[in-house]
């Protein structure tokens, strides 16, 4: 489920009251400064002159006014720290302070969302959903092999072994997972796991039902479609789970398609879960799509009981 409008002008609106209080307390501070040291004052005021007398020159046409300005200002500056630190100060005491140093309470670093700025929009998406609930159940501190024998126990015990590898090299090394196989086999659980140890590790996880990815790119400006597409595109990992489940059209295989190849392009790892067998994968989506897949994704098979109907049916029996 996307931001609306109102969402993201809230966000912005936090960036701003941000940046109106770091202003408020460097004016303060200034004029803390301003009173306690009369010199440092007359010095601003020097600079302001300074700086307006060099630019008439270098309108005049003096090549070395801009020389001579930045040496003058810099002698300036040397004076200003030697002041404040007579006084007991910090030599940066009046620089802005900022939530976030990187983009400097904007949200923006050359035109691009600032990782806080998409850990918040992340962090809003995962409020407004039930993905955040589900992850405080399904994680690895939970996990069990008591559901499965044979073969089915034996590839389980590899997939997990493969999450755990996924984690560990995620960020160092490119890799897409692909699961499949019986419903409610733990598909589904792995994905929430692996969701759970990223997030909780700084990484920015988008987390969708195949239906709710198509929703969310359906029905949209193309602004908005843009500024969906790119968190798409962006984010650490996207987790795609229930591919299949999703209304079928014309459409919704390009989207699936652009969505899958554009992050491959930008070598950003994608995880897909689905109950579809290969051979259904393959006859319900384009011969693209199957190929993308196959070639660039790790393929794990997870068979075994329903877990939920098993646990469902004992709950019901207690």
């Amino acid at each position: 489920m996307p931001l609306t409008n109102q969402q993201y002008d809230s966000i912005l609106r936090e960036y701003e009251e941000r940046q109106n209080h770091s202003r408020r307390i460097q004016l303060q501070k200034m004029d803390e400064i301003y009173e306690k040291i009369p010199e440092y004052e007359e010095i601003d005021h020097t600079v302001s002159s300074v700086s307006v007398a060099h630019a008439k020159k270098l309108l005049d046409g003096d090549n070395h006014a801009l020389t001579e300005l930045r040496h003058t200002l810099h002698s300036l500056s040397a004076k200003k720290r030697a002041l404040l630190s007579a006084a007991g100060y910090p030599p940066d005491y009046l620089e802005p302070v900022y939530v976030c140093p990187v983009c400097k309470d904007t949200g923006y670093v050359d035109s691009r969302k600032c990782t806080c700025l998409k850990q918040k929009i992340i962090t809003l998406l995962y409020e407004q959903s039930n993905i955040k609930e589900t992850l405080q159940k399904e994680n690895f501190s939970v996990l069990s092999y008591e559901f499965y024998q044979g073969e089915d126990l034996e590839r389980y015990r590899q997939t997990v072994t493969a999450c755990h590898n996924f984690i560990r090299e995620f960020g160092s090394r490119y890799r897409n997972l692909f699961f499949y196989g019986s419903v409610g086999a733990g598909k589904t659980f792995l994905s929430n796991c692996i969701a759970r140890e990223l997030i909780e590790t700084g990484n920015l996880v988008l987390y969708f039902s195949a239906s709710g990815l198509i929703d969310t790119l359906s029905g949209k400006s193309r602004d908005e479609l843009y500024a969906i597409s790119q968190d798409l595109y962006q984010c650490d990992l996207l987790v795609v789970d229930d591919l299949g489940t999703e209304y079928t059209t014309a459409y919704v295989v390009s989207q699936l398609f652009s969505c899958l190849n554009e992050r491959h392009l930008r070598r950003k790892p994608t995880l897909i879960s689905t109950n579809l067998s290969l051979e259904d994968l393959r006859n319900k989506y384009s011969e693209r799509i199957f190929s993308r897949i196959t070639s660039n994704y790790d393929m794990y098979k997870i068979n075994g009981p329903d877990i939920r109907m098993y646990l469902k049916t004992m709950q019901n029996r207690k």
